[in-house]
């Protein structure tokens, strides 16, 4: 993990905590296979993470002099290895908790690329057919964003969210 001035704790009026002095960020990559079908890239969180052993997206804090998108691919760039290069920014989630901020951006790109673990916060990096995502044992607060997304992703995959032309891009 690279160190930066947004590592850290905050802790909400209810008494839970965030990770991210700054709210933190991360990317739902979006891809189609050779048959039309979607799938999302998801991270299996190592078990000695927050919240381990489940699946969610790559993230974290966000540091002070970045925007939420930079911040997102930063950390993309830190928990994953393989080719972030070619994709387009055709969604925003916005998770705001008044004093702590998660920003979840959906990305579309061409192809199934092979991506894998880029450090040890881990333990798989999977695509994962758009149908099944919510199967998987879901990091909690990932779970809760995951009708939203879901609905995000149906609507620039052309109605269906298993393929179709790719949406608009929005502005970031």
């Amino acid at each position: 993990m690279q160190e930066g001035d947004g590592n850290g704790w905050v802790e909400l009026p209810d008494g839970s905590r965030r990770w991210g002095l700054y709210g933190a960020a991360g990317l739902l990559l979006y891809a189609t296979d050779a048959a039309g079908a979607g799938h999302v890239l998801l991270q299996h969180r190592a078990g000695w993470t927050h919240m381990g052993d489940t699946w969610g997206i790559p993230g974290g804090a966000r540091n002070r002099d970045e925007t939420p998108l930079e911040a997102a691919v930063r950390e993309f760039r830190e928990e994953v290895a393989g080719d972030l290069e070619d994709y387009t920014v055709v969604g925003r989630h916005e998770h705001d908790l008044s004093v702590w901020r998660y920003d979840t951006f959906l990305l579309r790109i061409p192809a199934l690329v092979p991506f894998h673990p880029g450090n040890a916060e881990s333990e798989a990096i999977e695509w994962v057919p758009t149908a099944v995502a919510e199967s998987l044992p879901l990091l909690p607060a990932f779970r809760s964003a995951w009708p939203h997304l879901h609905a995000d992703l149906t609507s620039v995959a052309g109605g269906s969210g298993n393929g179709g032309p790719a949406g608009t891009s929005v502005d970031v």
